[in-house]
């Protein structure tokens, strides 16, 4: 399940700007599918599941990976990944995405090809996303360039509201469960929500949809994820430019280690009124401690 804008929101997009953003097919896909079930008193019932598919991805009619999707938004999906694993700089260097459900594969088009794509593809790292992923390369490379915004601030309370937010919302996971979510917001204003069997699906549909949908509304980015952040969910947040990391869950040694050097706030084990803050805790404006806190 998602939500989102469209192109046509966005008041300062160009004619020749919208020239240039590659052409997307449209190919949803049902998210659930009914089964039957025994349960616990030995009924039988029927429940809705997850639709997990394989979505093969070729570039230039270069087979690449391989992604075990919920199938929401597809080409979204394929431009976050390409543009997360830095195998194209941009958008624009696409020229197209045809994703088509009946043979389980999504074509792409580039406009003048991907520079050394053999070279840069030969070494696969095994990711501890759901499903075991892939990345291309070293998980560190280029971290350093990384420039996130220094003066980025997140109220307390507006950290509650986004935690809200998402205990409030009409997922899939209510109804079918097994699925990851991810949700982008500015301040704690919900842009785009996203689920997926893997919180790396996820997290690159919004890459996707964020290259396509470049002029946000003003205010502070944040991401939440019900996943845990491990190094590759923060490099991919800090290649978004958002500066704020909200899990639902913790955090592992790598993930803090590239949150410390990158400058990016990553919050822990966030429920209800409750959370962690791992690393670079001033960009946190405590404004709603409980009273109790202070107390001698």
């Amino acid at each position: 399940m998602l939500v989102g804008m469209n192109l046509a929101d966005l008041p300062n997009l160009t004619p020749s700007t919208a020239s240039t953003l590659p052409r997307l097919t449209q190919a949803r896909a049902s998210l659930t599918r009914e089964v039957s079930v025994v349960d616990e008193s030995g009924q039988s019932r029927t429940i809705r599941i997850p639709a997990e598919r394989d979505l093969t991805v070729y570039v230039d009619k270069r087979e690449l990976v391989t992604l075990m999707t919920l199938g929401s938004q597809p080409e979204w999906l394929v431009l976050g990944y390409l543009l997360n694993q830095r195998l194209v700089a941009g958008v624009h260097d696409i020229e197209s995405v045809t994703v088509d459900w009946d043979v389980g594969a999504a074509a792409v088009v580039t406009r003048s090809g991907i520079d050394r794509i053999e070279e840069r593809t030969a070494r696969r790292v095994v990711t501890t996303g759901c499903g075991q992923g892939s990345v291309f390369g070293g998980l560190m490379d280029d971290v350093d360039r990384i420039v996130l915004p220094p003066q980025t601030r997140l109220r307390q309370s507006q950290l509650y509201d986004i935690v809200n937010t998402i205990r409030l919302y009409d997922s899939t996971y209510k109804t079918a469960g097994s699925v990851h979510a991810c949700a982008l917001f500015v301040d704690d204003r919900l842009q785009l929500f996203v689920e997926d069997v893997g919180r790396h699906n996820a997290v690159d549909t919004i890459a996707g949809w964020m290259a396509l949908h470049p002029a946000l509304p003003e205010g502070e980015r944040v991401f939440y994820t019900t996943g845990r952040l491990t190094s590759e969910m923060v490099i991919k947040s800090a290649q978004m430019g958002v500066p704020v990391v909200i899990s639902r869950s913790g955090i592992t040694e790598m993930g803090l280690h590239v949150a410390q050097r990158v400058g990016l706030c990553a919050v822990g084990r966030a429920t209800h009124r409750r959370f962690f803050c791992f690393s670079h805790p001033q960009r946190i404006v405590f404004d709603a401690v409980p009273a109790e806190a202070g107390a001698p």
